[in-house]
């Protein structure tokens, strides 16, 4: 699980969960990577076809060979950030926290999610809000000290207003 986009968060569509699985391999076999793919498009093209993604269910270990076996004229790296993008949301990571059981492409379960999966979802996520409570902070503060310095300003003109020799 790698972390690279942290405010990504998957949607889900108004389809019902149990109405796609049968239809969603031929339709994630047939269809071709566009050239121009960007990660995100190629992570919401992921979401259209899979069930998994589109409902934010843990992924089996080793999702990537399944997709380049879908898919094999998709570009690695792209996959990759795709996966990065959607591994490290935060509906992801709250799913995986909970989860019991992988997912494969087609959503069928697979094997256990161990313990140390569920704990390193936590440990990211407390991660990521404890650096959001600090930049939030360091926002205050700033906010803070730029009223100060105005207030000081603002007084230092008044004093000088008040004693100067003019007039």
């Amino acid at each position: 699980m790698t972390s690279s986009t942290p405010d990504q968060q998957a949607t889900t569509p108004d389809t019902p969960v149990d109405a796609a699985p049968a239809a969603a391999p031929a339709a994630a076999a047939t269809t071709p990577a566009p050239a121009g793919l960007t990660a995100r498009a190629l992570l919401k093209q992921f979401q259209e076809q899979f069930p998994p993604f589109r409902d934010c269910l843990p992924l089996s270990i080793g999702i990537d060979k399944q997709i380049l076996a879908r898919l094999p004229d998709l570009d690695r790296k792209l996959m990759r950030t795709a996966l990065g993008i959607h591994t490290g949301s935060l509906r992801y990571l709250r799913m995986m926290e909970k989860a019991k059981i992988r997912y494969d492409l087609d959503g069928t379960a697979g094997a256990e999610v161990t313990q140390t999966h569920r704990d390193h979802a936590t440990q990211v996520l407390q991660q990521r809000f404890k650096k959001e409570a600090e930049r939030k902070k360091a926002e205050r503060d700033a906010a803070a000290a730029e009223e100060a310095n105005r207030l000081r300003l603002e007084k230092l003109n008044q004093l000088t207003a008040k004693f100067s020799r003019k007039g």
